[in-house]
């Protein structure tokens, strides 16, 4: 079983409880470990991102603590490659589905796949709950 990191729990502080539960739990039953790199963003960073093409809005769901993205930790290094995400979101969704939580995949995206990306539905999370 992995555990997070001192430095992931310190990127999930502003996030909101319920995609840091479901977070933790996911690493639970995930088959390969992850970290946190980023939950919540301030406008500046967001629009830093925005600049360089690393993210498509800002309306971004980081900037709100609705988000968190995550990386793959694999042989001592972070990877990106997308099959280790695909397998990171299958502990996701069951997380998600055991804590009745409504959470979206950067990964699922049709423009943009952002494979390391989890966010709170705007569905059933809007910017104030």
């Amino acid at each position: 079983m992995f555990i997070l990191s001192n430095n992931s729990l310190g990127h999930l502080e502003g996030v909101h409880a319920d995609l840091v539960d479901v977070t933790k739990l996911a690493l639970t039953y995930s088959e390969i470990d992850f970290g946190v790199s980023q939950g919540l963003r301030s406008i500046e960073t967001q629009r830093e991102y925005v600049k360089r093409g690393v993210s498509q809005t800002m309306n971004s769901r980081h900037l709100t603590g609705h988000a968190v993205d995550i990386f793959a930790y694999v042989g001592g290094s972070a990877r990106w490659e997308m099959p280790l995400y695909l397998e990171i979101n299958h502990a996701f969704d069951r997380a998600a589905s055991e804590l009745k939580i409504d959470v979206d995949w950067g990964g699922d995206w049709k423009s943009f796949k952002d494979g390391p990306h989890y966010q709170l539905s705007w569905g059933s999370y809007g910017p104030d709950t």
